[in-house]
């Protein structure tokens, strides 16, 4: 066996799953096509969850430090161009700001972490430095994913390497080779939904004088109210920025900045593409020792920032199921669950994208020709795009609840009695439901929860319960899972919580809780573990 986990695909997402793979001990190989990380603009936004997964790896200090710096505002606005008053402007606080608010909650209506802005051709290059200094991952740019066969206890690819064909044997494999997935075409798993919603062009252009220059207002988002769907995007070092618009032609793409910033300063067009809207989802995450995630299973128009940030999900889900089994402590319907638990996350979020991009196409279908005229009839049209803007646009930018309130249902998951309640996109309403990630509180010493909590399942005792919980302890025990008790004495976590013990697994999302002892602490133990249901 050459690997335990061979990883086709090199962006953000197989990156992640290579580092907490590497991290949980397991000896991966990570393979990309290309040379090296490419510079090409997709990404920008780590949001909170993201942030909070990035924290447990020990790697949030060094992705702030990489991007966006933390008292550069987070506002979006509504243009006609960056010199004429906005039509509507939206205040978002900086990651200084919102970490100031962070620190005074304390209900666990907040995360831990405030999203980052960080460009994807930044982060990439920083997680494959952490990547490449871990002695459990071995990593193969240059390295192209040709096809594979499968049997009951190995994958066997074969990939192109310096004009040559190998073998590479492993006992999983993950495709988290992007929207065209050659790992999902090859598995045969078609993508459902709806295809090339729109086409447009994407510019990475530097400027190293229009950011100070912006006279309306700093911040990361500019929508242009214009028939080209036009937006201007702040990068994160504030020299350099993306625009999207529908033009006919590459060139276009200069005429259209130009118009935009309406001001003459000296600009570089460093490269245009094009690219589609979509809303698709795969009807399946894998099959057999194969499992994919990321765009390789879902893509969604990037209004509300869910695809990349998905796509870390799938990885840190997929990442402990692997390690878990090929550890031997895991039972069959761990990763046989990754489908189930994260493809219902996978269609909320595409429903979310849609949710957030028909808001933004209300208020652009109010845009009419008269939009820039200097008359009571085009003020007039300004203020009625503005107003449907305040309410419609927001659908993009506030969807806390779709990064914070996803759960999961699933054999893994104890049940409870009653309905699940629905998804919430905008709002984020703390729980300890089983199937939640653990809220964030402060603890009385200053420190966080989260921050407590282990790799392994972790038994928290809240309110200095007296419980004995000796049965359930050695019920994983038998299972050989990593399993620790945490006593929480702060009554202030208790109040959050609102129970005297909650079980958690590797992932933080909560398995169980309760006031009392599990009654059938061997079944609970089975059931976390992928043993058997509850």
């Amino acid at each position: 066996m050459d690997t335990d986990v061979l990883i086709v695909g090199a962006g953000p997402v197989g990156l992640t799953l290579a580092l907490d793979l590497g991290r949980r001990g397991v000896r991966c190989t990570l393979i990309e096509r290309k040379e090296t990380p490419q510079r090409l603009p997709k990404m920008e936004r780590c949001n909170a969850r993201s942030m909070e997964i990035f924290r447990r790896m020990g790697l949030a200090g060094r992705i702030r430090a990489a991007g966006l710096p933390a008292d550069v505002p987070m506002d979006v606005f509504i243009v006609t161009s960056l010199v004429e008053p906005p039509l509507l402007h939206l205040p978002y606080p900086s990651v200084a700001e919102a970490r100031k608010q962070i620190a005074a909650c304390r209900d666990g209506t907040l995360p831990l972490e405030p999203y980052q802005l960080i460009s994807q051709y930044t982060l990439e290059p920083l997680l494959k430095s952490v990547v490449d200094a871990d002695p459990n991952v071995t990593v193969r740019f240059g390295c192209e994913f040709v096809s594979f066969e499968q049997d009951g206890q190995s994958v066997t690819a074969q990939v192109s390497e310096n004009g040559r064909t190998a073998t590479s044997r492993a006992q999983y494999m993950a495709g988290c080779d992007g929207g065209a997935s050659a790992v999902r075409k090859q598995l045969g798993i078609a993508l459902e939904g709806d295809g090339n919603i729109m086409q447009l062009r994407q510019a990475l252009l530097r400027c190293d004088e229009l950011f100070e220059r912006i006279p309306i207002g700093k911040g990361r988002h500019y929508h242009v109210a214009d028939m080209q769907a036009t937006q201007l995007i702040l990068q994160d070092d504030t020299r350099h920025f993306t625009l999207h618009s529908v033009v006919e032609k590459d060139e276009d793409m200069a005429a259209m900045f130009e118009k935009t910033i309406a001001m003459p300063l000296p600009y570089e067009m460093q490269w245009v593409g094009e690219w589609r809207q979509n809303l698709l989802l795969a009807e399946r995450y894998g099959e057999g020792r194969v499992f994919l995630a990321g765009d390789a299973v879902h893509l969604v128009i990037p209004t509300g920032g869910l695809g990349m940030n998905s796509g870390v999900g799938d990885a840190v889900d997929l990442s402990w199921k692997l390690a878990a089994t090929l550890k031997g402590w895991g039972g069959p319907a761990l990763l046989q669950n990754y489908e189930t638990e994260r493809r219902a996350v996978g269609s909320y979020n595409v429903s979310a994208s849609r949710y957030a991009t028909l808001g933004r196409r209300k208020w652009r279908s109010q845009v009419g020709s008269n939009i820039r005229d200097n008359t009571p009839e085009g003020a007039a049209a300004r203020a009625h795009v503005a107003a449907i803007a305040d309410v419609e646009q927001r659908k993009s930018n506030e969807m806390i609840g779709a990064e914070l309130g996803y759960f999961y249902v699933s054999p893994l998951i104890a049940s409870e009695p009653g309905d699940p309640p629905p998804y919430d996109f905008i709002e984020y309403t703390p729980s300890t439901l089983p199937g939640v990630r653990l809220p964030h509180v402060w603890l009385d010493d200053g420190t966080a929860m989260q921050d407590k909590i282990g790799d392994g399942y972790t038994l928290l005792q809240l309110g200095g319960s007296a419980t004995d919980v000796s049965a359930l302890l050695k019920a994983f025990a038998s299972t050989g899972a990593p399993f620790t008790v945490l006593d929480v004495p702060d009554a202030s976590a208790r109040d959050v919580y609102g129970r005297d013990l909650i079980l958690l697994r590797p992932d933080m999302h909560i398995v169980w809780r309760g006031n009392a002892a599990p009654a059938e602490p061997q079944r609970l133990a089975a059931m976390a573990t992928g043993h058997r249901s509850l």
